[in-house]
């Protein structure tokens, strides 16, 4: 994985972070290269979805969302009890890694593309739908015994109308309506591009963890622990899960990698809002600092390789 071009960007961006190079992507650029990002995920997976049938896919859809509500209610005891930190930043640390990240998704997309693999489109519907229950299991237990009002309001409008889902949302629509017939003019915009925009948006990844990694330090080891244990578990959920789903090992290496994932975009932004006492250096420390690298330099393929010998065992 490590020669894969895009994941050598975020190696290079981490590097001048740590030896303070004066390297700086403008902040208007990342923003049009995550809206860029967001949105071509969105199309491919509509496109998918255009060519797949909606109705057998419920059952599956609600299952996925099952087994990823578990994983913030497996991961705040363990927090709260052995890590011994406080409620409210074991219940947002919880809510973010049972949320998704996007870019460690794009990353284990380009890494199948290397391999010569397909995956099925409403895997995409899976990162979008996967956003949400994370983040209000983990504003429950934040204010479960506190007695505090949660404005739900602000904050379903933060999850469904910030900038991730609502782009992802907004790209799937778009994909699956033109479908594979009409998509030809945008493909040289939004396909053949892609992965050129994500070794950009890497880089600037790249100079963001580096940063990150001092704020994990409060907890040391065991929050250091946590964000690399807690993915490769909850990948096992996945590989298993899309194995007995049926999904293809594409499909499951990317359900596994969903899972694994932290989101450090759509959950920050939701629990700024709801859980305004968590210290969101933790959470972003821990997901962006430690799992995000992770991830994408060992992670991926060893989901991957988990896919591979599950179905090379089971069929």
């Amino acid at each position: 994985m490590v020669s894969e071009p895009v994941v050598l960007f975020f190696l290079l961006g981490a590097i001048a972070g740590l030896t303070k190079s004066d390297l700086k992507i403008p902040m208007a650029v990342y923003e049009a290269l995550s809206i860029f990002l967001l949105l071509a995920i969105g199309l491919q997976g509509g496109v998918k979805l255009a060519e797949s049938e909606l109705v057998p896919l419920l059952l599956p859809g609600l299952a996925v969302l099952l087994v990823g509500a578990l994983i913030p209610l497996m991961a705040f005891p363990v927090l709260r009890f052995m890590g011994g930190m406080r409620r409210a930043d074991a219940a947002s640390i919880a809510g973010h890694y049972g949320s998704v990240s996007v870019v460690t998704f794009s990353v284990a997309v380009a890494f199948l593309a290397q391999k010569g693999l397909d995956f099925e489109g409403h895997i995409i519907v899976f990162l979008v739908l996967l956003e949400i229950p994370a983040i209000v299991i983990g504003i429950l237990l934040a204010r479960a015994g506190t007695g505090g009002n949660i404005r739900w309001g602000k904050t379903l409008h933060e999850v469904f109308f910030g900038k991730s889902v609502f782009l992802l949302i907004g790209g799937l629509l778009i994909g699956y309506a033109a479908g594979p017939e009409h998509i030809g003019a945008l493909k040289p915009m939004f396909f053949d591009l892609f992965k050129g925009v994500l070794a950009l948006f890497l880089l600037e990844m790249g100079l963001v963890a580096s940063s990150r990694i001092a704020e994990v330090r409060s907890y040391g080891k065991f929050l250091v622990g946590f964000a690399i244990v807690m993915p490769v578990v909850s990948a096992i959920m996945g590989v298993l899960l899309g194995w007995g789903l049926g999904m293809s090992q594409g499909g499951t290496m990317l359900l596994a990698t969903l899972y694994a994932s932290a989101s450090y975009i759509a959950a920050p932004a939701a629990m700024r809002i709801a859980v305004p006492q968590a210290n969101p250096a933790l959470s972003i420390g821990a997901s962006l600092g430690v799992t995000f690298p992770f991830n994408i330099f060992i992670g991926v393929p060893l989901y991957f390789w988990m896919a591979d010998l599950l179905y090379a065992i089971g069929g």
